[in-house]
């Protein structure tokens, strides 16, 4: 019974293998290569929508033959938990299908909430480094999600707190209060402002109109050819020209005149090479295409008119992405790579973000197309420019932020953000910065200049205390026990995170070439560590200055006169105010304050076995040529309202999406039982909303701290 069990069954998976190349053989040729692509339930992505072929798949493999090919087709698709009680997306159409929005991961690279352990975060309003950051993507795997909010709060408890890099000091003198800082991630809403000095918006979703592009006759040129010249040359170029040339005699012609027929027929005829023989004593230019068939498909498909600029600029409004990831997505779904787009800063993750972007050669229709498939994304205000965009080039950025659950009074309220416009707030260098677990990224950027390898491996790589990816401590755990970079890395289901390069790099050049290995991270990755480890410094040193001399200008203090720095003699101390001070970050181009805290500088420096007047490294890509910031910033532009509200799922923001669709603002009950703060305020580069936030609450804005209030909270 048993072999003629075996003997039925190995006919059945024959039979099943040629049904199922036959099929897909027919789908190939019916649907293309990426139908096939996606021809199983994988096409129920959160962010990719392609409804025609789920259909294709449905009426092609009907139930009985879909178990026969695909066993696994009708298993019901796993649902991931949508983030926080809230779900937002980009309208889609009815015939749409529904998908689910996928919890939002540990924060990662977020300008506002914190940085991923293993990924060093940017700043919150974009400090160019030169090169952009290649996106280190955040896979699903087992415990990609970190379950319930009590174990991500697990995780935070070893998290660190302001104390822990260096923020210490505040310059108002009110009362602080108590509220949540995120809560949904459309508390958070950020707008570009141009370098024009325009607060970026998407208000227009439609596809602007050109001109048409002029025929060949109206085209400066043409008038070197006849008609019949120019009928022979189109039909050359679409290869209905049974000679494969022509000729155009030029016996009696200039030298000039030839030339400018030379460059006609390149310029009108995209595809058409030319060249000039004598036949019977008469000279001819002959036309004629230089490579086949194939010369002519590329530039008359692909061809970009020349009126038109070569860079579509757009309007990029996304939700709980950041910028990277987004673009990331941008290109896979326009199937290009991501070095074709251009922006001028990167934006936070979890918050509602609205930023310029610039693609090259990419059509305003095309782009268009993507609103119809992505959720979470929205692109408008399409135009053509011929420039790029280039990081750091913006003015700033414009934030709406809403504080819930607050416990100061009205009166608090208004001191605090009185306070935040008249003085400003402490330019510290924000907590997504450093990392939020227990190790923290400037360690890590401490042991790189300190030329300690090893250290630099175990502190990415070892077992840390806290919850994490499932993929993650495997990982780890892996490496603790064997030290085997193939062991490790087989443990991590993708390779693009952090730990995936730097194992990847141990792999192929030896744990003997550990330079070379870390060179595998993307080189804004790397400087990130070093970086994180500068704004240690600075951070630790400026709140060792606030506390030495207060708020006002000192004698050895430093101010910035067209970009140097000079030091202040105690005459000029007296004309200038703490606005104008700044302080160094570390490195081997900048000078240092005369005063006791500047000496703090190399004190600290030689107590982490650093040589201050030695801040070159042997790899120059971690040499520190250091930098000025301002100790103080006061924002522009600062608005404030409290709210009460009664359903705490509810946006408090209006945001452009809502008022393109005409949706009405939200509407608050003056006797709800919960109270917000609404906050706006524009801020310059590299400065963080966080630390204004901080100076309003007066209290710690760490993840580790938020996550306990938030908890508490829901509980």
């Amino acid at each position: 019974m048993l072999n003629e069990l075996h003997h039925y069954s190995s006919i059945h998976t024959c039979v099943g293998k040629l049904v199922y190349f036959t099929v897909r053989t027919l789908l190939n040729f019916y649907t293309s290569r990426v139908a096939l692509r996606y021809h199983t339930p994988h096409l129920l992505t959160s962010t990719i929508r392609v409804p025609g072929i789920c259909q294709i798949h449905n009426f092609i493999f009907k139930p009985s033959l879909r178990k026969l090919l695909f066993p696994m087709a009708d298993a019901e698709p796993m649902l991931v938990p949508a983030p926080g009680g809230e779900k937002r997306a980009c309208p889609a159409s009815e015939d749409e299908v529904d998908h689910s929005t996928k919890r939002p991961r540990v924060q990662k690279d977020e300008k506002n909430g914190g940085g991923h352990s293993h990924k060093p975060a940017q700043d919150e309003a974009e400090e160019p480094e030169g090169e952009e950051t290649e996106p280190l993507e955040e896979e699903d795997g087992e415990g990609a999600g970190l379950g319930s909010g009590e174990a991500f709060a697990e995780m935070m408890k070893h998290g660190l707190t302001e104390l822990d890099v260096g923020i210490l000091k505040f310059v108002s003198e009110h009362k602080g209060f108590s509220g949540i800082l995120k809560e949904r991630y459309s508390d958070f809403v950020v707008h570009e402002v141009n370098k024009e000095g325009k607060t970026v918006r998407l208000d227009d979703l439609s596809v602007p109109e050109e001109a048409e592009e002029a025929t060949v006759a109206e085209q400066p040129g043409s008038e070197v050819f006849t008609e019949e010249q120019k009928q022979d040359l189109e039909q050359l170029q679409l290869f209905k020209n049974k000679e494969g040339n022509v000729s155009i005699e030029v016996a009696d012609d200039t030298k000039e005149k030839r030339t400018l027929v030379h460059k006609a027929v390149k310029t009108l005829y995209p595809g058409l090479e030319t060249k000039t023989e004598e036949r019977e004593g008469k000279k001819f230019i002959v036309a004629y295409h230089a490579a086949g068939p194939k010369a002519l498909a590329a530039p008359r498909k692909h061809s970009w008119p020349k009126s038109r600029g070569a860079f579509c600029h757009f309007v990029l409004y996304k939700e709980n992405k950041d910028t990277m990831e987004a673009i990331n997505v941008l290109s896979k779904f326009l199937r290009m790579r991501p070095n074709v787009f251009s922006y001028m800063g990167t934006k936070d993750k979890r918050a509602i973000t609205v930023q310029e972007i610039a693609v090259l050669k990419v059509t305003a229709e095309r782009l268009s197309h993507l609103n119809k498939c992505l959720n979470n994304f929205k692109l408008g205000n399409f135009c053509y420019k011929k420039h790029p965009l280039k990081l750091g080039e913006l003015q700033g950025n414009h934030f709406t932020v809403v504080i819930r659950n607050i416990t100061g009074t009205d009166e608090q309220v208004q001191q605090a953000m009185t306070s935040l416009r008249d003085t400003g707030f402490i330019n510290y260098y924000g907590m997504q910065r450093f990392g939020t677990t227990a190790v923290p990224t400037h360690q890590v950027g401490k042991a790189i200049l300190q030329d300690n390898w090893n250290e630099v491996i175990d502190l990415i790589l070892k077992p840390r205390p806290g919850a994490e990816k499932g993929y993650l401590v495997k990982c780890r755990e892996e490496w603790a026990q064997s030290q085997d970079p193939e062991a490790a890395l087989k443990k991590l289901p993708v390779k693009r995170c952090v730990e995936g390069q730097l194992l990847r790099g141990l792999s192929m050049y030896g744990k003997k070439n550990i330079i070379t290995a870390f060179a595998m991270i993307p080189r804004n990755n790397r400087l990130m560590y070093i970086h994180s480890y500068q704004s240690f410094m600075w951070n630790t040193m400026v709140s060792r200055r606030i506390e030495a001399f207060g708020l006002k200008a000192v004698e050895g203090d430093l101010v910035l006169r067209g970009g140097t720095a000079f030091v202040l003699s105690a005459a000029e101390a007296e004309t200038h105010s703490i606005q104008d001070v700044v302080m160094p970050l570390p490195g081997f181009d900048v000078i240092y304050p005369t005063h006791h805290v500047g000496k703090g500088y190399g004190e600290m420096l030689s107590a982490d076995n650093l040589d201050i007047d030695n801040m070159r490294h042997r790899v120059r890509d971690y040499s520190l040529a250091g930098a000025y910031r301002r100790i103080l910033i006061k924002p522009s532009d600062v608005s404030w309202e409290v709210i009460n509200y009664d359903d705490p799922r509810i946006s408090l923001v209006h945001t452009d999406v809502e008022k393109l669709e005409d949706q009405p603002p939200p509407v608050f009950n003056k006797e709800g039982k919960y109270r917000a703060l609404r906050m706006e305020f524009s801020l310059p580069p590299s400065t963080y909303a966080t630390m204004a936030i901080r100076e309003v609450l007066k209290m710690d804005t760490s993840i580790k701290n938020q996550t306990q209030l938030n908890t508490t909270w829901l509980n």
